[in-house]
């Protein structure tokens, strides 16, 4: 088990390898850039710009610590080592709304991936809990802020 209990896609492995990339390569050198500019600028005690910049540079060198301890635990899930006919993390699954009669397909990511927009749900939530373990076929009532919503399980694919 990893200490951090990171665990990842190999997709989400490569795009936090990329936002991590782009903070050292990229922002960090324009931020520098933006640090010099208000600098030059003179009294440093009154200059906002000054400050941003530095502030900015704050958060970006954060963000690049918690990359960077995320990715050095992280551990990459192997779809070889998950079943195929339950619904588990990295699955995705064709929902039938059972009162509506719409089709939707979500896949099941751990929570750093998770993307609404792309159909990609955190395992943390409530949908996709309510999935969890669950076969082709099963029909499941899922309670949802909103009330309850029940989905028969039409599919499931990695």
């Amino acid at each position: 088990m990893v200490s951090n209990g990171v665990y990842l896609t190999r997709d989400g492995y490569k795009a936090l390898m990329e936002e991590l990339r782009h903070l050292k390569a990229v922002r960090r050198r324009a931020l520098m850039k933006e640090i010099a500019e208000a600098r030059a600028h003179g009294d440093l005690s009154e200059n906002a710009e000054y400050d941003a910049a530095k502030d900015a540079q704050a958060l970006n060198e954060k963000r690049i610590a918690e990359l960077e301890k995320k990715l050095a635990g992280a551990r990459i899930i192997d779809d070889l080592d998950i079943p195929t006919d339950r619904v588990f993390l990295g699955a995705t699954v064709t929902l039938k709304n059972l009162d509506t009669g719409d089709e939707v397909v979500r896949t099941l990511v751990p929570s750093e991936e998770a993307d609404a927009e792309r159909g990609k749900i955190s395992v943390a939530s409530p949908i996709a809990k309510g999935l969890l373990g669950n076969r082709e076929g099963d029909e499941v009532e899922i309670k949802v802020p909103a009330g309850v919503v029940r989905y028969k399980i039409m599919r499931i694919s990695r």
